[in-house]
């Protein structure tokens, strides 16, 4: 495996580029969160001298990093002033830092196994050598004092291991700027957790305290209904704002549910259930289900629809559990053991669809729009946030 490490220094001064390969600009800085628990220090971004102007540059938005400099995804750059944040550490703060009878001359940074860019190691050189000259790179760990940033490093790892219910209730008792440092410093995906489990008011002011580029990579790992939940919450411009620096085909899909009220069936549904053809195996479909990243709301069973299977699909036929899934031989078509459940319309009331769910005994529901095709279904999770009393969160806590 060729090795992917780039160090700090030699980036800098590189090019910064759009989407299409044009240099907009030039990286004069690498942003580090504090080191927490065993996990790396994370690239929280860059610093980038773009229309003479410092601006920070979400790693989120990174394509591609390299010799070559930084390429960008698509969307806006925020041009906004850069101002480091408590607990963030700039690589160039680190260059000449002594530790033990060496001083630091360079930091590699290189992907983690989720396509995260993290410090990988640390180039050390003698202290007082006339020319300064790497003698041997280390390890992060043997160097983690660097990245140490003392309450808050502390924070982070007793949050590491939490269910992201009980990280949402903790980051929301905390002090404004300490629960801002907390979601620049955590994975986006984590965030997204955390950001599932609070109030939409709270979402929205979370989010306030990240660039638009970093909120939006956060915002596109959230479960659809949720992040469409969350733009509801914003003011037009604001949520204008978002769709433009999301990915097209997550816009796409977040702007059809933005259509339906947040009440009804529509308002409550992920447009993105396990859907298979009627001619796929039982085994190809288990095997969908077993995804780990499916939530298991969503994961506990599958819609049939004929082509196209992408939502909205062809003509809705029916649904099946794991379960009577676990009964079928794995070779089988999936059309042999489908059960119409029913399923219902988009602007059927939230009150009406868990009371279908509690009829039935159902984990999800089916919505279909006026031709029979499918559009999304309603999990009982998401029925559940609704139909609980208002704050039933806050007293949880």
């Amino acid at each position: 495996m060729p090795d992917e490490r780039v160090f700090a220094a030699r980036l800098m001064r590189l090019g910064l580029a759009d989407e299409h390969g044009a240099v907009i600009g030039r990286i004069e800085d690498v942003v580090i969160g504090p080191a927490f628990g065993s996990s790396a220090p994370r690239v929280l971004g860059f610093v980038a001298g773009v229309q003479r102007r410092r601006i920070f540059v979400s790693a989120g938005r990174a394509a591609a990093i390299g010799p070559a400099g930084i390429t960008l995804r698509g969307g806006t750059v925020d041009l906004r002033h850069f101002q480091s944040r408590d607990g963030e550490i700039l690589a160039s703060a680190l260059f000449g830092r002594s530790l033990g009878a060496e001083i630091v001359m360079d930091v590699a940074l290189a992907p983690n196994d989720r396509g995260d860019w993290e410090v990988a190691s640390v180039a050390l050189g003698a202290r007082r050598a006339l020319y300064r000259r790497t003698r041997r790179v280390v390890d992060w760990k043997e160097a983690r004092t660097l990245f140490d940033s003392g309450p808050v490093g502390a924070q982070l790892a007793a949050l590491r291991d939490m269910n992201p219910t009980d990280i949402a209730a903790t980051v929301h008792a905390l002090p404004p700027g300490r629960r801002a440092l907390i979601a620049q410093a955590v994975p986006d995906e984590q965030l997204a957790d955390i950001l599932e489990e609070l109030p939409e008011d709270e979402q929205v002011r979370l989010l306030e305290d990240l660039d638009l580029a970093r909120a939006a990579d956060v915002v596109e790992e959230m479960e659809p209904d949720d992040a469409a939940d969350l733009l509801a919450a914003m003011p037009p411009e604001r949520r204008a704002q978002f769709l433009t620096a999301l990915e097209p085909e997550d816009a796409a899909a977040l702007s059809r549910l933005l259509r339906y009220d947040a009440t009804t069936a529509g308002g409550l549904m992920t447009p993105e259930p396990i859907i298979v053809a009627p001619d796929v195996s039982v085994a190809e479909v288990l095997a969908r289900l077993r995804d780990p990243d499916v939530p298991s709301a969503i994961a506990a069973q599958a819609f049939v629809c004929e082509p196209p299977t992408d939502t909205p699909t062809g003509r809705f036929l029916g649904m099946v559990g794991f379960q009577r899934l676990l009964r079928e031989p794995p070779a089988n078509p999936v059309a042999g053991c489908i059960s119409d459940a029913g399923h219902v319309r988009p602007e059927l009331g939230e009150r009406e669809v868990a009371e279908r769910l509690a009829a039935y005994n159902l984990i999800a529901v089916a919505v279909c729009d006026d031709a029979g095709r499918l559009v999304g279904a309603v999990t009982v999770d998401d029925v559940l946030d609704r139909v609980l009393p208002v704050g039933w969160r806050k007293r949880r806590r």
